[in-house]
């Protein structure tokens, strides 16, 4: 395939670079990398070994020394590069996310846009690093607090946004005047390569410190355990399941370093009486199988007030019974494979759990197989009439299931049913009903770290701040303030009097 010759991958690839060189490491074996489209080897890659890891955390520490220093602005300045790049690469690098991943080649697409996205946002920060000013209680005293470049990054990264949720991470943290080191997943490795390659020109063209943005690819209990341990790395930033994100906030909490989590999430949409059926389904449809319920913003959860639950339902079966399931290449498919057989089996457990546990599956839950589905990771997306208390109901399954939740009464009701899961991520509300609406936006309203109008749970800007809270993690990520999570922060205090007077007025004589 063209893009991959593009995007420099070949049939078999090293696992770790500082961007300027690529570790030699075949000790740990080759990673096979199938597509989930067709089931076809797609390349292989080397995995790293614990002395890749070393060598580019102590090039990332030389890399910091120097990068810190290179004023904000001109760090802007490369990562607007690097936007550029990026645009002149969209089309091949967006194929070979949507061949590796499996996601909609708009998708694809759309998600190196968000890179592009994050770059702009990003350029724009560096000139806003701000900080604050005080009054000082003493005479002649000023005081303020300003941010400081924090050090080395680590970002680990799930498969289902393989190359957005790096950029979102790794651009802010680089006008901040950090270096990054990114852990892909083992699934998506491929798109990472191409990342690092298009990265390796402009780390050349402006003379770029070598471990600037650095690259390993390895097994999660050797080198993604040894990165999260290392006190080398003060932040480390990780998207992936509540139990990983757990693990990693324990081990880095013992050694008091820093996280940002973004986990799981159990979104939900409510659906009042004075909602907008036009907008609520294509919401609802969108938000459910879109990247084929891979999503973190997944919409699982559709609660629905009875007064218009049957419309509703009507409307959703009708919706499904028009999707088109295939290649995602081909733009005319709406819902493309799952990452691999792995998830589908995943799947198709839950639906078997869901119906001992008495859901009623009204649509889909099949497992495609023949002509176009030879990879084995085709289903048909289902839905599933449920009640919210159900065990199968309060996880996170990484898959096209959509629970349909009917509630009775005021929007109370359908706050409590909303609220009552561990996970807080992504939340919608659909409804004409001001108090509704600012009710749901209360303090008494949705628990979750983002909260919608009129849109669904699926997707976000990159100009607001990303996360959620409970079993989400509490991290942030992407615009608004999150950049403060990558710097350190510092109060100063400047005496420009000829005085120096005491707390507490105690005197000395000296």
């Amino acid at each position: 395939m063209d893009f991959l010759k593009t995007l420099g991958i070949r049939k078999k690839n090293f696992g770790s670079s500082t961007g300027q060189e690529w570790g030699q490491c075949k000790e740990e074996g080759e990673l096979l990398v199938t597509s989930p489209v067709d089931g076809r080897e797609i390349a292989t890659v080397y995995q790293a070994c614990s002395q890749d890891l070393d060598h580019i955390i102590k090039r990332s520490q030389k890399a910091f020394a120097d990068w810190r220093m290179v004023p904000a602005p001109r760090r802007g300045e490369v990562v607007r590069q690097i936007g550029l790049t990026l645009r002149a690469y969209k089309d091949p690098l967006g194929k070979l996310v949507s061949y590796e991943m499996g996601k909609s080649l708009q998708e694809g697409w759309g998600e190196v846009q968000e890179m592009i996205d994050i770059c702009d946002f990003a350029v724009g920060q560096s000139r806003q690093l701000y900080g604050f000013t005080m009054h000082s209680e003493r005479v002649n005293h000023r005081m303020y607090d300003q941010y400081h470049p924090l050090g080395t990054v680590g970002v680990i990264t799930a498969f289902n946004f393989p190359v957005a949720v790096w950029a979102w991470n790794a651009m802010i943290a680089a006008v901040c005047g950090d270096v990054l080191i990114w852990k892909p997943s083992s699934k998506t490795p491929l798109t990472a390569i191409a990342v690092q390659n298009i990265l390796t020109d402009i780390i050349r063209e402006n003379d770029l410190p070598e471990g600037l943005f650095n690259l390993i690819i390895g097994r999660g209990s050797t080198i993604g355990e040894n990165l999260i341990r290392d006190k080398r790395v003060p932040l480390i930033s990780v998207t992936g399941s509540t139990r990983v994100g757990k693990h990693t906030a324990k081990v880095v909490g013992e050694r008091l370093g820093r996280t940002i989590l973004e986990l799981g999430g159990n979104n939900a949409i409510v659906i009042t009486p004075d909602a907008d059926l036009k907008l609520a389904l294509p919401s609802a449809v969108f938000g459910a199988v879109g990247t084929a319920g891979q999503r973190c913003t997944t919409t699982r959860r559709v609660i629905v007030h009875s007064d218009v639950y049957e419309g509703f339902k009507r409307g959703l079966l009708g919706a499904y019974e028009g999707l088109k399931i295939g290649n995602p290449l081909d733009q005319e498919n709406h819902v493309g494979p799952l990452i691999d057989r792995a998830a589908v089996e995943m799947f198709t457990s839950a639906l078997t759990a869901l119906e001992k546990q008495g859901g009623k599956l009204i649509y889909g839950g099949q497992v495609l197989s023949g002509q176009g589905y030879e990879s084995g990771c085709y289903v048909v997306p289902a839905i599933v009439e449920v009640e919210n208390h159900w065990d199968i109901v309060q996880e996170e399954t990484f898959a096209p299931i959509l629970y349909l939740i009917r509630y009775e009464g005021n929007i109370e009701n359908a706050i409590q049913l909303h609220n009552d899961v561990p996970q807080g991520l992504s939340s919608a509300i659909f409804s004409n009903n001001i108090r509704q609406v600012e009710t749901f936006l209360s303090h008494a309203g949705s628990d979750c770290g983002i909260a919608n109008v009129n849109i669904g749970t699926s997707g976000a800007e990159i100009g607001g701040a990303f996360g959620g809270e409970k079993e989400t993690g509490g991290g942030r990520e992407s615009g608004s303030d999150a950049w403060k999570g990558y710097m350190r922060r510092q109060t100063n205090t400047i005496n420009w009097s000829p005085e120096l007077p005491l707390a507490q007025g105690i005197k000395f004589n000296i």
